[in-house]
């Protein structure tokens, strides 16, 4: 595909931009996959030029699979630079990058449609995977995920410190027989630390239409509860955004539309989803029912926009 490479020090931000072949004037910020430009954001990009998208895959660096003070001036910077071409931006992201496309959205109101997947609803702490002493993950010291104007955003604090933080998620993923597995930590992590107001993410200020997608068997967080707390938070708010919540019993925390998991992996995005997770293994028709659904949900979503 034809692109073009964006780096922090030239441009303001870290990204591949793929644009269709033919002129469009919309453009979607995605961040998918560890990198703006490993296999995973690729597919990304593909998945969404075909419904006349363009595509700017972002991520925080190269090599950095950690997310620790992201500043939200660089998606404001990404911004710009579509807004100079295009009249609608939309931003998607899945897991820890739902929740930065939600705050992102809520502080640029050129952002017109937002996907998150997987998300939660308050901004989290920051973590690094840089192995030290032997821990794939790590949290921060005492830094959030993200910054804005300098400043860190106030986030929910882990229960945990480095190494008990490792430790644990370990435990929790081969007590349920899963590869990676945080829910419960989330959940303690609240019960220690009951959410602030500062530490929730402000959806009443996203402009346009946010779709939330989550299934209650995802194993990193409680996503569905967190939907749930920003829908009702709308309402409360009186926003005016439109929303839809596309819930599921089953989907894992993989829950991508369908196409999206066939461009990924056109004979294994299944086998990849159960050998990571339990539920995929003792649900698979319910998880590829719920893909296919999401997948018809955001075709007509996309074809709306």
């Amino acid at each position: 595909m034809k692109h073009r490479n964006f780096e922090v020090e030239t441009d303001g931000f870290h990204g591949v931009y793929y644009p269709c072949e033919e002129k469009t004037d919309r453009a979607m910020i995605l961040m998918m996959g560890d990198s703006s430009d490993d296999y995973m954001a690729k597919s990304a990009a593909k998945w969404i030029r075909k419904y006349h998208i363009d595509a700017l895959m972002m991520s925080p660096s190269k090599k950095d699979y950690g997310h620790h003070n992201y500043p939200v001036e660089r998606i404001e910077s990404a911004s710009e630079f579509l807004k100079k071409d295009h009249t609608k931006i939309g931003i998607g992201g899945a897991s820890t990058t739902a929740m930065v496309s939600l705050v992102s959205a809520s502080l640029i109101p050129d952002i017109t449609l937002t996907l998150a997947f997987s998300p939660s609803d308050f901004v989290m702490e920051g973590f690094y995977q840089d192995g030290k002493d032997g821990a794939h993950e790590r949290p921060g010291d005492n830094e959030s995920t993200l910054s804005y104007r300098g400043k860190p955003l106030p986030y929910l604090p882990y229960a945990y410190r480095h190494p008990e933080y490792w430790k644990k998620l370990s435990e929790e993923a081969k007590e349920g027989g899963d590869k990676v597995a945080s829910r419960k930590m989330f959940d303690e992590s609240e019960r220690r630390h009951p959410l602030k107001e500062e530490e929730l993410i402000k959806v009443e200020n996203i402009k346009g239409k946010i779709v939330f997608v989550g299934a209650e068997d995802d194993v990193l967080w409680d996503t569905c509860r967190y939907i749930k707390r920003m829908m009702k938070r709308l309402e409360e708010k009186g926003s005016d955004v439109e929303r839809e919540a596309l819930l599921y019993p089953y989907g894992t925390h993989f829950i991508f539309p369908e196409s999206l998991g066939k461009m990924m992996l056109p004979v294994g995005f299944l086998m990849l989803v159960k050998f990571i997770f339990a539920s995929a293994r003792k649900h698979p028709k319910e998880c590829q029912k719920t893909w296919k659904d999401i997948d018809e949900n955001l075709d007509r979503i996309l074809k709306q926009w």
